[in-house]
């Protein structure tokens, strides 16, 4: 870990008038182009002080433009992380450039938030960036991926496995991040250094093949240029080529999920009637967090039974008769509960939403599900809510016979997760309504009934 340079003293707009180079010109074309910002802009410019980021601010302030440059220090290196951050400090002071820093305890946010390092660097850098970009006014945030980094991460996703839109490489405009550096290379960056005489730090864990993308730069793209020396511009080319192709596949997926997907709910026929339901859902899955592989499992059971059930880390698929039903995996900390209900009771609010009273035989009755109408006489209070469980039963409204819940939710095709959520009212260790569906048959009301309780559930939904 090293300097490369010892900086030069000058002030970037005295420089502006005398240097021009071929790669400031096709930056400054490409920003064009693409529409990354315009001539006015404020820029937030991540710096950590390599090369890549430190071309980048260079650039970007011998265009014109106002940069406040942005360092994070994660503590991950020891003293060479504060190196970095003095480094920095020092470069933009003597260069007259606006400068931000942050500290971050990045292990232990990852392990707070049980993720990778990795991806806490990311979450913890892009969320200060947005946060400084609001506080400075600024209009975009700059970062210093260059057209190598698109091919690395085109190789990676394809490696772990990936959609089209991992084929299509870094996209140089993302929300507020841009990334005006993409049409270089890591050769023209190293060149444009010497040229400049930039210092820059160089992190020694870049040389480390333990990490897959460094594997990647080091060793397997080496391989691939014994084949086609010219095999880095050709993928990018072709992830180019790929990005132009997904946008055509992203306008016909979009119409396809206007059909199939229903809030959390695919529909299976209108699924099978698309071009192609793998690719549909791919689309709806990954980003879920739903693997490749069980991707295809979820495509193959499109005719399966009723009942399988397929994970991801956060979220199930539930296979119903019609539908898959996409289902949060979140254990309720009610369902081993149960919660009492007195006679001067008059609302509950968890874990449903009830409206209790006690009032006179109603002169009309409201048929909806929603409510109930028990006669009071013949309940033991308090009443208890409880999730349902297995050799419940009752005897339902209208019939003499008793029925086990389970055969009921069966007549009633339920599926599994309308079982999982389906609470039921006991009175003693009777049933008196399976809430939202169905009362029993032993408490209604009669020509001999004086009172009755009625309760309703609010808002149509059981939590």
């Amino acid at each position: 870990m090293g300097l490369q340079t010892e900086p030069r003293q000058f002030k970037n707009k005295i420089v502006n008038v005398f240097f021009s180079s071929p790669m400031l010109q096709k930056i400054k074309t490409y920003i064009a182009e693409k529409s990354l910002f315009e001539a006015d802009t404020t820029l937030i410019v991540g710096l950590s002080g390599g090369a890549d980021s430190m071309v980048l601010l260079d650039v970007l302030t011998l265009l014109g433009y106002r940069c406040i440059a942005a360092h994070c220090n994660f503590h991950l290196r020891g003293e060479e992380s504060d190196d970095d951050a003095r480094f920095v400090k020092k470069w933009c002071k003597e260069n007259d450039i606006e400068f931000t820093s942050i500290d971050f305890d990045t292990k232990q946010y990852a392990a707070d938030k049980k993720i990778s390092i990795e991806m806490a660097a990311r979450e913890l850098r892009y969320s200060w960036f947005e946060v400084i970009r609001k506080q400075f006014v600024a209009d975009a945030i700059a970062v210093a991926h260059h057209k190598d980094d698109s091919v690395e991460t085109v190789l990676l996703n394809l490696i772990r496995g990936t959609g089209i839109s991992g084929l299509s490489g870094i996209s140089p405009k993302n929300g507020k991040i841009v990334r005006p550096m993409l049409c270089v290379t890591r050769t023209e960056i190293e060149n444009y250094l010497r040229e400049r005489e930039i210092p820059f730090r160089t992190d020694s864990t870049n040389h480390e093949d333990i990490y897959t993308r460094n594997h990647i730069r080091l060793n397997i793209l080496p391989m691939l240029q014994k084949i086609n020396p010219s095999v880095s511009e050709s993928i990018f080319r072709t992830s180019e080529n790929v990005a132009e192709a997904e946008k055509v596949y992203k306008e016909a997926i979009d119409n396809d999920l206007k059909s199939v997907l229903l809030n959390d709910k695919i529909d299976i026929e209108k699924l099978k009637q698309t071009v192609s339901p793998s690719s549909v859902l791919f689309e709806i899955l990954s980003p879920l967090g739903f693997h490749p592989s069980v991707i295809e499992d979820v495509n193959n059971a499109m005719d399966a039974s009723p009942g399988k059930v397929f994970y991801s880390s956060a979220r199930r698929l539930i296979k119903d008769r019609d539908y898959f039903l996409i289902d949060k995996i979140n254990k309720s900390e009610y369902d081993n509960q149960t919660f009492l209900i007195d006679l001067t009771t008059q609302e509950i609010l968890n874990p449903i939403r009830l409206e209790i009273k006690v009032t006179d035989v109603p002169k009309s009755i409201d048929k909806s599900n929603n409510i109930l109408y028990a006669d009071a006489d013949k309940l033991s209070f308090p009443l208890v809510l409880r999730k349902w469980q297995s050799g419940d039963w009752f005897i339902p409204f209208g019939m003499k016979g008793r029925k086990k819940l389970s055969d009921f939710f069966t007549d009633q095709k339920f599926n599994l997760k309308q079982k999982e959520e389906t609470w039921i009212l006991l009175s003693g260790e009777d049933v008196v309504w399976v809430v939202g569906y169905r009362s029993d048959n032993r408490f209604k009301i009669t020509s001999n009934t004086k009172k009755v309780v009625q309760i309703e559930l609010k808002n149509d939904e059981i939590a």
